[in-house]
């Protein structure tokens, strides 16, 4: 690494954290890559914060429910407190049958592509774009996919690297992010870690806690105003505050998600028809959901198509090595194995190098992070792949990410280029 290079996390951190009153966990894990953490945060900003079809209290209720699928207690209370933030309406917080129409006809597609992205169809498109006070446009719709499709494959990220884990124990979110007693930013850039950001993180945290007593001061008051003395009540009944200001819930999501049972279903073992296998060479990205994207969501297809770019062009030599094969093999080997979970596939890909680049425990990993993150345990991550350095497995988690959320995309915007054209 140059110097340039070796200062660049740092850089991000107090970037993310000014921006954000705090060094969340998912932007410690992604800071061992500083070039994908750039465009990733470059990425969120904008579909979170920049101009664009949906209201911005819409944006963070539609990451909600789309982390609720995953049980994703990290994202969720995220998004609650953004929500509440940028105007949203407390009453939306007790869940989906406080929310307009509009919002909640999303649940079905949102609940298919967390689970069986293969199900979407155009039939789910027009249902939704069908004309009526409760329809989408086509912007909003796209805007609503990419945002449903980032925080499904964000969950699968966070629970792959422990950060959901450590969210519930109650741990600060500045740790270590190394081995011993140095901090990230000092083991990237030799030097001992800025004290003055360590005091504006723990300035930043208070604030937060009484930002948020605030935003609970507002819920208390609007629900006395609209319901009388009943005592104001968020998703589940106690709760409780942690130094970053989060809001601790303390049973489940179940108010955000319909159809709980809806879960992940082996494409291998579905009723073999061969026009559902999802061929690459039909409609793919670079030729086909990225002119879309960009065409009804501004600048969005460039700076998705950026980060794809960015995780594949990460190194891996060390640990391509380590499992017998060229970096490049190795990663298109995790990226075409995610896929193929999901019925894509590339008719120029031979599929018997995944099982002889990738060990059994690997793909046990991914295959679990990737269609069950709700179901990874605190010690997966440190057990599996052993040999592998902390940031070679974030590496493979990113893999994860950029991959499933792909997948995602390619199976919604084929079904609104079918609606498009019928």
């Amino acid at each position: 690494m140059t110097s340039r290079d070796k200062e660049r996390p740092q850089f991000l951190f107090v970037k993310a954290l000014a921006s954000r009153g705090r060094l969340e966990a998912v932007t410690q894990q992604m800071g061992y890559h500083p070039q994908y953490l750039d465009s990733f945060l470059k990425t969120q900003h904008y579909l979170l914060h920049m101009d664009g079809p949906l209201p911005f209290d819409c944006r963070h209720y539609i990451a909600i429910m789309a982390a609720a699928r995953h049980q994703c207690w990290y994202l969720v209370n995220l998004h609650m407190l953004q929500f509440l933030r940028v105007g949203g309406d407390p009453q939306w917080l007790r869940g989906l049958d406080f929310i307009p129409p509009k919002l909640r006809s999303l649940h079905e597609i949102n609940k298919i592509l967390a689970h069986r992205p293969w199900l979407v169809s155009k039939e789910h498109i027009e249902k939704l774009l069908k004309i009526s006070e409760q329809s989408w446009s086509l912007a909003e719709l796209v805007h609503a996919v990419v945002l449903v499709a980032h925080h499904h494959a964000l969950a699968s990220f966070v629970f792959g690297c422990g950060c959901e884990q450590e969210w519930l124990e109650g741990r600060r979110m500045l740790q270590p992010a190394v081995p011993g007693n140095q901090c990230f930013c000092e083991s990237a850039s030799g030097n001992s870690c800025n004290l003055e950001l360590l005091r504006i993180n723990r300035k930043r945290s208070l604030d937060s806690c009484v930002e948020l007593e605030s935003l609970r001061e507002r819920i208390r008051r609007i629900h006395l105003e609209t319901e009388g003395r009943e005592e104001m009540r968020l998703p589940q009944q106690d709760r409780g505050e942690d130094l970053d200001g989060e809001i601790i819930s303390a049973t489940d999501l179940s108010c955000y998600v319909l159809d709980p049972d809806f879960g992940y279903q082996d494409f291998a073992r579905r009723d073999e028809d061969q026009t559902q296998i999802f061929r690459v060479q039909d409609y793919s990205w670079e030729d086909h959901g990225f002119s879309l994207v960009n065409r009804l969501y501004s600048d969005v297809g460039h700076l998705l198509d950026e980060k794809f770019r960015t995780v594949d062009g990460l190194q891996s030599n060390a640990m391509a090595t380590r499992q017998g094969c060229e970096s490049s093999a190795f990663k298109r080997g995790i990226w075409n194995y995610i896929h193929c979970m999901f019925g894509i596939r590339y008719d120029d890909y031979d599929y018997a190098e995944v099982n002889h680049f990738l060990e059994r425990v690997l793909k046990v990993y991914i295959k679990t992070v990737t269609c069950c993150p709700e179901n990874i345990n605190p010690e997966m991550f440190s057990r599996f792949w052993k040999q592998f350095k902390h940031s070679e497995k974030v590496h493979v988690n990113l893999l994860i990410l950029e991959a499933r959320m792909q997948a995602e995309l390619l199976y919604a915007l084929r079904a609104i280029t079918q609606y498009m054209i019928s």
